[in-house]
């Protein structure tokens, strides 16, 4: 009796375990560093809803002063705290969930809420969106500010491959200004290269798959997230990758490739989405489970 009290409680702590440990390392691969990345530390995220919304589909981060937030493509703002100790995730706490907002302070209407990529802007947070493509300032309490003014060849949605596949990515520093991405290359463009877009420039890159998250490393170094999928064999491939911004301008911008993800080798990984950096070469990126529950909420810390 008192075996089966104790295996009651270890049921009920799992059940209601927020964050858990989560290995995504091939079990081939002995050493954490793997190419030019080093796994520090992930975890599997089970989060219970909060004001009636549910933790699901994080598809992008933003950090500062140990608050991550994270987003919904479905318009959903999250609050966490997170403390990082000796290179791991120590502890991870949902303190808000809201719902993206108007300036009038109502919801965003269904066809505006397909939010994708986030990133801050001074104390306030950038987010671009997909279906009506358009790059926006909001509070940390999620209400709209302004929209800003975003390049010529993405303000309309019909230069896209499809209404998902516009501005999946937003990131901003000083130097460039706001820079993003659609997930897939413009109508006009060739598939084999991205294009980032600053609010007047353009710059070239080599692609290696769908870009799903931007982050800045210095002013004139982007991180790129990209992801992609191989039918044939059903497994999913997430590349990270640097490309210089300096001196490229009409020709092809360098990019240097830092790691390759493959669930063909082994890789214990899902559909990664988000990115932000923690501090000088550390990284937090996050999986979007897609609200499916044969999917995994991930968050892995790695560092470059």
């Amino acid at each position: 009796m008192l075996k089966f009290f104790f295996l009651l409680i270890l049921i009920n702590q799992f059940l209601q375990a927020q964050i858990s440990e989560y290995d995504i390392k091939p079990t081939t691969l002995q050493s954490s560093q793997y190419m030019n990345i080093k796994i520090l530390d992930s975890k599997e995220l089970n989060f219970d809803d909060m004001n009636g919304i549910r933790v699901t589909e994080l598809s992008a981060l933003a950090y500062k002063n140990n608050i991550l937030y994270a987003l919904s493509d479905k318009g959903y703002l999250y609050t966490f705290t997170i403390k990082i100790e000796n290179k791991r995730i120590k502890s991870l706490d949902l303190k808000k969930a809201t719902k993206l907002k108007r300036k009038n302070e109502k919801v965003l209407r269904k066809q505006d809420r397909d939010s994708e990529g986030l990133v801050f802007l001074d104390n306030n947070l950038l987010i671009s969106f997909e279906r009506e493509p358009r790059v926006a300032l909001f509070s940390i309490n999620g209400i709209k500010i302004k929209n800003k003014k975003i390049h010529k060849d993405l303000q309309n949605i019909k230069n896209y491959k499809s209404k998902n596949k516009a501005l999946e990515a937003v990131a901003y520093n000083t130097k460039q200004g706001i820079i993003t991405a659609p997930e897939i290359p413009l109508n006009i463009e060739k598939k084999a290269f991205h294009r980032l877009y600053t609010k007047n420039k353009t710059y070239k890159f080599k692609a290696s798959g769908n870009i799903t998250a931007l982050e800045f490393i210095d002013d004139d170094t982007i991180m790129v997230l990209e992801r992609s999928f191989n039918k044939k064999n059903f497994h999913i491939v997430i590349s990270i990758s640097k490309v210089y911004l300096r001196g490229c301008k009409r020709k092809v911008c360098k990019s240097e490739l830092l790691a390759t993800l493959d669930s063909f080798d082994g890789w214990n990984i899902d559909n990664f989405e988000g990115l932000t950096k923690i501090e000088k070469n550390k990284y937090l990126m996050i999986s979007d489970d897609n609200d499916n529950f044969l999917q995994k909420t991930l968050v892995v810390l790695f560092e470059i």
